[in-house]
């Protein structure tokens, strides 16, 4: 069984689906309940008012007439797309229709013909009211045909149906027309669609920037007299490691930290790799040579 529902909550489903709500004076409290009851909800009636002008048609729908007092629905929509809620509980909008409808309603099946009126609809429909004359001329501007699929979708999302409880004044009581120029089937499309497609994506979380990396920095040179039999440093096994990534050790075991025949024979196949010849690649580093091998800080 599904039930009214309450103001907030038709109120939020509404604008959730993106459209724009107007409360129109005391409409939480605006209905027909002292006339009979709002039973089981059992699906969304569209109609058209055959009237022009905005406030005058939700006045109109708000306040009835002498031979159909108000509200004459639950919510006027304008040719703008805006919603006018004018009624909460009880409408006089759908009046007695077809009991084989109904069933075709609550099964959410194809829809027989319209031709009995033995059952009372205003306590199992919600209605809206669009401002159209009804003539067939007036014209049905897209932001109006919009808030019609939307505010149907919202009703039916709320109740976890499908468009198929979705019907036009027309298909539930005999000799009635509207809405006039459009077709539910083509209103019931539009509503499926927007019912059952994909979920909107959500937009993808801004990547966050890149810390810099920090830029290499290397071992000055230290001195050519740096480089003499017996000298123990780390620098030395990071120049040994460069010459072996060069393509330049000469290593049997290592490199390691202490300075070597191997680190000298090592170091003299970088400079004749780098040209130099002679006593210019004697494996003594110069400064020259050093800042090209790029020996990292230890």
């Amino acid at each position: 069984m599904a039930t009214f529902l309450t103001a907030d909550r038709l109120l939020k489903a509404l604008r959730d689906e993106g459209l724009k709500v107007v409360e129109h004076r005391s409409w939480r409290t605006n209905n027909r309940n002292h006339k009979g009851p709002i039973g089981s909800m059992h699906g969304v009636m569209i109609h058209h008012t055959v009237t022009s002008g905005t406030m005058s048609s939700v006045e109109l729908c708000y306040n009835g007439h002498s031979k159909l007092p108000g509200p004459l629905c639950h919510g006027v929509i304008a040719k703008d797309g805006t919603v006018y809620l004018v009624g909460h509980g009880r409408a006089n909008h759908a009046g007695l229709g077809d009991d084989d409808v109904l069933r075709a309603v609550i099964a959410e099946r194809e829809l027989p013909p319209d031709n009995e009126a033995n059952t009372d609809g205003n306590r199992h429909f919600y209605g809206f009211e669009a401002i159209n004359l009804g003539d067939g001329k007036d014209p049905w501007p897209e932001a109006q045909l919009l808030a019609i699929e939307r505010a149907a979708a919202a009703v039916c999302r709320a109740h976890g149906w499908n468009e198929r409880s979705v019907i036009g004044h027309l298909e539930w009581q005999p000799g009635k027309i509207d809405p006039r120029g459009f077709t539910m089937d083509s209103m019931r499309s539009r509503i499926g669609k927007r019912l059952g497609g994909p979920p909107k994506p959500k937009p993808a979380p801004k990547p966050k920037p890149a810390k810099p990396r920090p830029m290499p920095t290397y071992e000055p040179f230290p001195g050519a007299a740096f480089f003499k039999s017996g000298r123990n440093s780390a620098v030395i096994t990071a120049m040994g490691k460069r010459l072996v990534a060069e393509g330049c050790g000469r290593y049997s075991v290592g490199p390691g930290p202490r300075w070597s025949e191997a680190d000298r024979k090592s170091y003299a196949a970088w400079q004749r790799k780098l040209g130099y010849t002679g006593k210019d690649a004697d494996g003594i580093p110069g400064k020259t040579s050093w800042g090209r091998l790029k020996v990292p800080n230890t």
